[in-house]
């Protein structure tokens, strides 16, 4: 009886020790609010210019911010439009991307089915005006929101056909765009289902079930990929109901803990799995963020499916948008999320606004439901990592310079059709086209040995050497230049697939894009091998066993 009172008497001071500091933390914001009240209003009355309010309240709120984390952020009502897109995935407009090259933005890829495809808009189409106002000089920040508008608004858009030297006027009207969630599922490897599930806004869970249900009704699956890579996240209860399509009824999928109890919350999937036994592999990688983390955290620790990739990116932040006066919001981070297993992956401690990444040393041992040992800390690392796909220089730079792009689009020009994305194929002809084409071009990019050699000039100038080095320099130029020629056969290969898939989407759109991606995705041909291989498959679920369990 005294253990049981003197209990409760500690709970009773630890809960006065916590009020008082709630108290004094009260104070302390209701003095911050006063002081800078009466610092706004003496600016009004006494600075020598007029001041801009609604500017100082931004930046002094952003600039407060900044010192949390960074997914705490205040959105003003001129920003609320983005901001529900972000959430949603819903806008009024064509249905493009678009990107600024030289003068003018340009149409870089229309979606299947919306207006800017029905309008006939292609790649590399450029943007002349629109509603008469000219768009030469204009950001692509500002070609969106003249893009953008009601469902069923119409406007006029003059443009230019990629390759055509005359300008058309066309007249648009916008329809709700909503951005796919499952942009793209198929069947690899034969009988491997595959999904792409590159956001979690609303109806996700279905998007991903009725792709799954496809898959297993008309193609016979003997195992299924679902591919979250560079998926940054977004709602929880989609990830909770994505998990419950392999996973049995009542499973805690992730908990949340905050600093008020409100803010604790369990989430267990809702209704029974469709499937709890088809071999299952998840692709990550270190743009897997979020909701995406919840899916593949909790599917190895309950030991569902395989990870193969990279580690994902580690937030185990929860966010609540709360309503502000005059239309803002604000949207703080109220909790930590915490898998199956119970450790929390969140990868970064965010204190005074300094980011500091969580150390190996400080992270925890966890297991899951079958006994295998993971950790905290640190993202989801995968079961199988493999190492990323780098590009080499010259690529990238083709690829960053629009050369890959632009040949794309003149392709197209002179070729009406090509063979589905799955058999389409860049010959070596046409490989020697775009090598033409680019040397045409004067394609140029830096290297690393390049800079050197600048560098090394530079200083010889300085120091006086340059009239003794001046020939070796010359020489040492002349064949790299030689050399960054050779570099285009050198990365064949690299740059074939890039053409391949950049022309692919040209005739295919989004789906061309994904199937022509996948056929030499090292990723994807691992989880084929993984999932046709049922002993490997179980061996890696099971994991190491320790000396006292084996026989």
């Amino acid at each position: 009886m005294i253990k049981k009172h003197i209990f409760l008497l500690g709970l009773l001071l630890m809960a006065m020790v916590g009020l008082k500091a709630q108290e004094s933390n009260n104070f302390k914001v209701a003095k911050s609010i006063e002081i800078f009240s009466n610092v706004m209003n003496q600016l009004n009355l006494n600075y020598v210019d007029t001041i801009h309010p609604v500017k100082l309240t931004q930046t002094a709120i952003d600039d407060m911010l900044a010192t949390l984390d960074p997914y705490t952020i205040y959105v003003p009502q001129k920003s609320m439009a983005n901001f529900k897109l972000m959430l949603s995935g819903i806008y009024g407009g064509i249905g493009s991307t678009i990107q600024k090259q030289g003068d003018y933005v340009v149409i870089t890829e229309p979606y299947q089915g919306f207006p800017a495809q029905k309008a006939g808009l292609k790649a590399g189409d450029k943007i002349i005006a629109i509603n008469g106002k000219p768009a030469k000089g204009m950001s692509s920040l500002e070609v969106s929101k003249l893009l953008k508008g009601e469902p069923g608004s119409k406007f006029k858009l003059t443009i230019r056909h990629f390759g055509s030297k005359k300008d058309t006027t066309l007249t648009i009207t916008r329809e709700q765009i909503t951005i796919p969630n499952v942009p793209y599922y198929g069947v690899v490897g034969g009988d491997i289902g595959y999904i792409r599930l590159t956001q979690f806004s609303p109806n996700a869970a279905n998007h991903v079930r009725n792709a799954f249900l496809d898959l297993k009704n008309h193609y016979d699956i003997k195992g299924v990929i679902l591919d979250l890579r560079n998926n940054g996240g977004g709602l929880l209860n989609e990830a909770v109901k994505i998990a419950n399509i392999f996973v049995k009824k009542g499973q805690t999928i992730v908990t949340t803990k905050g600093k008020l109890a409100s803010n604790d919350m369990v989430y267990k999937t809702p209704g029974p799995a469709i499937d709890r036994k088809i071999p299952l592999a998840i692709l990550v990688n270190g743009n897997t963020a979020s909701a995406s983390e919840i899916v593949s955290g909790s599917m190895q620790d309950l030991d569902r499916g395989v990870i193969i990739g990279q580690r994902t990116f580690g937030k185990g932040l929860v966010q609540n948008t709360v309503p502000l006066p005059y239309g803002g919001k604000i949207k703080i981070t109220i909790a930590k999320y915490y898998i199956p297993s119970g450790r929390c992956i969140q990868a970064i401690n965010y204190l005074n606004g300094k980011p500091q990444r969580v150390p190996d040393s400080l992270t925890h041992k966890f297991k899951t439901a079958d006994g295998r040992i993971v950790r905290d800390g640190g993202g989801i690392k995968p079961d199988i990592i493999m190492k990323p796909e780098v590009f080499s220089q010259v690529s990238a730079d083709l690829y960053a310079q629009n050369y890959i792009f632009d040949f794309a689009n003149e392709f197209c020009l002179h070729h009406k059709t090509i063979a589905p994305p799955q058999k389409f194929r860049i010959s070596d002809s046409t490989f020697n086209q775009f090598k033409k084409f680019v040397l045409k071009k004067g394609f140029s990019y830096k290297t690393e040995t390049g800079m050197l050699i600048k560098q090394l000039e530079k200083s010889a100038k300085r120091e006086n050497y340059y009239k003794a080095l001046a020939p070796t320099l010359d020489t040492l130029q002349k064949e790299l230049e030689a050399d960054k020629k050779n570099d285009l056969n050198k990365h064949k290969n690299e740059i074939k697939e890039m053409l391949r898939v950049e022309i692919a989407t040209r005739y295919y759109f989004q789906k061309g894009r994904t199937a022509s991606s996948l056929i030499n995705d090292k990723e994807v041909k691992k989880a084929i091998s993984v999932l046709n291989n049922k002993a490997l498959y179980y061996s890696i679920l099971a994991g190491p066993k320790t000396k006292k369990e084996k026989k």
